[in-house]
């Protein structure tokens, strides 16, 4: 029987009160469950974490000493039980290490996605689908007019131009993808990476990843230099950039209202879109269906009479 109370939605995040748990916690907790390594999902000085060994670098990385009390660390399918609760992790193609946390509880299959993508990218583990009884799906994208582009042929538009690129992206997950894909399908760009950005890529490289080619950046490299160079840069320093001369401003995002004031619009998210979390649904087979991160509302409209839906958030 399902338990319509087995996650309960807090301040601090998703609460687990039959193992004692959170889900991606905001706030420090005893016993954090951690999808993955983003700052909105992965926080720092919780007392025990649980999470895949990439996923604990990138947050050792960011938060030094205060990354956890203590990492317990599980590869991919291998179970182990917290409180009572028997977990694991399944890849969930989102960036490196990133985990749905399957979690079962009497006989009962609770499958929380954390953030995840169907889209190929050499860059981290492909999902996996795993039959669960309950879905907990994020719904970032979940509106039926939101369909993401082929990601090969957003890459590509940065072949429609020689000129010198200022490119924006989230210094994890997305600045990796688009490091590998710049230098599949733009061999002729030279990619210049932003120092903060680069521990991050030394640890995918760390765990066996394939980045392609790619520089430490080099002011004087970049002025000598009058066509294709791209500056990969974090956000606060593409924002703070405003008025660069001589670069094309380009901002790799799955968000239409991030896209207005760039030269070039780059639609790559590492999100699913509405078509997506419809195949993971039907792959998934689940009995409820439960949102979390975004909008659920059209979800829910979607499977009225044919099943349940349930707003987390």
């Amino acid at each position: 029987m399902i338990l319509e109370d087995f996650l309960v939605p807090t301040k601090i995040g998703l609460y687990c009160a039959y193992g004692n748990f959170y889900l991606d916690p905001k706030e420090m907790v005893k016993d954090a469950v951690i999808s993955h390594a983003h700052g909105d999902h992965a926080i720092s000085g919780n007392f025990n974490v649980y999470c895949t060994q990439a996923t604990s670098l990138f947050m050792i990385q960011r938060y030094k000493k205060f990354a956890a009390g203590e990492f317990h660390l599980y590869a991919f399918h291998t179970e182990f039980i917290l409180n009572g609760v028997k977990i694991s992790f399944i890849p969930a193609g989102h960036i490196l290490g990133s985990a749905l946390v399957m979690m079962e509880y009497k006989g009962v299959k609770y499958l929380y996605t954390g953030d995840y993508k169907l889209q190929p990218d050499t860059t981290c583990e492909p999902i996996e689908f795993v039959a669960a009884d309950v879905l907990i799906t994020e719904t970032t994208f979940a509106n039926p007019d939101t369909k993401h582009p082929d990601v090969e042929q957003e890459i590509k538009k940065l072949n429609s131009t020689t000129s010198n690129v200022m490119l924006g992206a989230y210094a994890l997950g997305k600045s990796q993808r688009l490091i590998k894909l710049i230098s599949d399908h733009c061999p002729q760009r030279r990619i210049l990476v932003h120092h903060s950005i680069l521990p991050f890529v030394k640890i995918y490289e760390q765990m066996g990843i394939d980045m392609g080619k790619y520089e430490v950046y080099d002011r004087k490299v970049m002025k000598n230099n009058k066509t294709d160079m791209i500056y990969l840069v974090p956000p606060l320093v593409y924002r703070s950039y405003i008025k660069a001369i001589n670069v094309i401003r380009v901002f790799a995002t799955g968000w239409k209202h991030l896209q207005h004031k760039n030269e070039l619009q780059l639609f790559i998210s590492d999100h699913v879109d509405w078509d997506d979390i419809l195949y993971t649904i039907d792959k998934i087979k689940p009995k409820e269906i439960w949102t979390t991160h975004g909008s659920g509302i059209q979800l829910k409209s979607y499977f009225t009479n044919i099943i349940t839906v349930k707003l987390l958030n």
